[in-house]
C-alpha cells in the first residue's frame, strides 16, 4: 500500500500520541538506513562517508545515521546546512547535542561551504518530504555537489528535491543510488526510480494501530 505525505504525518502523530515518541521513530529510521547501506556497500569501516543534514527531521535522521556509522568505524563528516541554533525540532536538537560530544564525527556547520570533499559514500538528509517551491541556497549547491560526485549515494526518506506525492522534481533534485523510505511507500516514488534508485521501505516501530482512521 502506498500513502501520501499527509497520511504519513498523521500516522506519526498518532503513534506519538500513543507514546511511541518521535525521538524513537528518528532513531529507528537512522538505524534502518545504516543497515540498508551496509547491506549494499559492505564493510564501511574503511570508508569516507559524507552526510548532509538539513535543519528539519530529515536532517535529524541524518544525524542519527552519522552516529551509527561512527559506531561501525566509518570516517564520518557531517555537514549541517545552516546554523545549529536554527535546528527546527527537539528530536534533531537532542541528536545534534549528542554528536557535539563525539570526536569520531567531524562536524562542519554553515551555509558558505568549500565543496572539496572526498567521499566514498554520500548521505542525503537535506530536505525530506516537506519540499515546496524552488530549492535555494545553501541546499542547491549541496545537491549540485552530490550529483557531480562519483560516490555511492543514499537518500533518506526521499531524494531532496523530489515531491513524494507527485513524483515531480524541483529545479534541482538529488539523483540517488538507493532511497530508504520509512513505514510505507510514498505514492509518487515508484515511478521515479530514475531519481530514487533502488527503494527500500523500512519499518521504524510505529504501531499498526497508529494507522486507524488514516488508511
Amino acid at each position: 500500500m502506498e500513502i501520501t505525505v499527509k497520511q504519513m504525518m498523521q500516522i506519526e502523530e498518532n503513534g506519538h500520541q500513543m507514546g511511541f515518541l518521535r525521538k524513537f521513530m528518528m532513531e529507528n529510521a537512522g538505524a534502518a538506513a545504516v543497515r540498508c547501506l551496509v547491506d549494499k556497500v559492505g564493510d564501511v569501516s574503511s570508508k569516507k562517508i559524507l552526510v548532509f543534514a538539513g535543519l528539519g527531521n530529515n536532517g535529524g535522521d541524518a544525524l542519527v545515521i552519522s552516529r551509527h556509522l561512527a559506531g561501525y568505524g566509518a570516517a564520518v563528516t557531517l555537514v549541517l546546512l545552516g546554523s545549529q541554533d536554527k535546528i527546527k525540532t527537539e528530536e534533531s536538537r537532542w541528536n545534534w547535542q549528542l554528536l557535539e560530544k563525539m570526536s569520531s564525527v567531524k562536524l562542519i556547520i554553515g551555509e558558505q561551504l568549500q565543496y572539496n570533499f572526498d567521499a566514498d559514500v554520500i548521505v542525503d538528509g537535506i530536505l525530506g518530504t516537506g519540499i515546496a517551491g524552488t530549492i535555494r541556497e545553501p541546499y542547491a549547491s549541496a545537491i549540485s555537489f552530490i550529483n557531480k560526485s562519483k560516490a555511492f549515494k543514499l537518500a533518506v526518506d526521499v531524494p531532496s528535491g523530489l515531491d513524494p506525492d507527485t513524483g515531480n522534481t524541483a529545479n534541482i533534485c538529488v539523483k540517488a543510488d538507493i532511497t530508504v523510505t520509512f513505514h510505507k511507500m510514498k505514492i509518487g516514488m515508484p515511478k521515479r526510480t530514475d531519481m530514487c534508485g533502488q527503494i527500500f521501505v523500512e519499518k521504524i516501530g510505529i504501531p499498526p494501530e497508529a494507522e486507524v482512521g488514516v488508511l
